[in-house]
């Protein structure tokens, strides 16, 4: 059996977010093939960028380590944000830009300088930081029923969607990331709870291992780039009209309308 190429898998992807899910890349991926899946979404990160899409960030994924055990795995993930992701703080998305979205509630950072060093301390990551903001970020699989394993999230852009940041913005200095409380409300209903330790151990640690990642493979996090810490509690599945919000303690709120505006 011919094996499916990389930029086979990087097309079928793409179609999806038109076409709809697809199947487990398992033509073309072993379910641990960190390199391939890797390879699949840098091929399509470029071709977005040919088409006019701007990157602004990054997003780490799978930062708990009861999800990383449930996929087999013993690191974390990550996917690019596009300017595009971007849903105002209390605004709406419209339905129709998804397949099979979920919501998360996180912590967000935007960096005041460069993070270029694959070996960078975490003082140092935290003196890069120029802001921090409540977050929720809108995961979306284009893979059927989110039947994913660790290479069919990479490949898929760490199953990535959209995000949306508090226009709140606080100091990192004297702010309590670790311990900070998450609640996330969808139409007045509690439906999520978690702190910041849930990221990594601490929202830092995965800024770190994010900015030492992709130093080493020579994309270094830039001045002015968005940061996803990852999730603090469980995602919980969309549906349509839903009103999202997520309170963190000490950062403030964020919102969202699953809606069209």
């Amino acid at each position: 059996m011919t094996r499916i190429t990389y930029d086979e898998l990087a097309e079928r992807l793409r179609n999806a977010y038109s076409a709809g899910a697809i199947p487990p890349l398992r033509d073309g991926l072993d379910i641990l093939d960190a390199h391939g899946a890797y390879a699949v979404q840098t091929i399509n990160t470029r071709f977005w960028e040919s088409q006019g899409r701007r990157v602004v960030g990054r997003k780490a994924g799978l930062t708990a380590r009861a999800v990383q055990a449930q996929l087999g795995v013993d690191q974390p993930d990550f996917g690019v944000l596009f300017e595009d992701m971007r849903i105002d703080d209390g605004g709406h998305l419209d339905p129709r830009r998804c397949i099979q979205p979920k919501a998360e509630a996180e912590i967000a950072f935007i960096l005041r300088s460069d993070l270029p060093d694959v070996e960078t301390p975490l003082d140092q990551v935290a003196a890069a930081i120029d802001t921090v903001h409540a977050a929720i970020e809108i995961v979306d699989s284009r893979i059927e029923d989110w039947r994913i394993g660790f290479a069919d999230t990479v490949a898929d852009n760490g199953s990535s969607a959209f995000f949306v940041l508090s226009q709140e913005a606080h100091s990192i200095v004297g702010a309590d990331l670790y311990t900070a409380g998450m609640v996330m409300e969808v139409n007045g209903e509690i439906v999520s709870l978690g702190a910041g330790a849930a990221a990594f151990g601490h929202p830092l640690k995965a800024a770190r291992w994010l900015a030492c990642t992709l130093a080493e493979r020579g994309e270094p996090l830039r001045r002015g780039d968005i940061l996803l810490a990852g999730a603090l509690g469980p995602m919980v599945a969309l549906e349509a009209g839903d009103h999202v919000v997520a309170r963190v303690g000490g950062l403030g709120t964020c919102s969202f309308t699953f809606s069209a505006a």
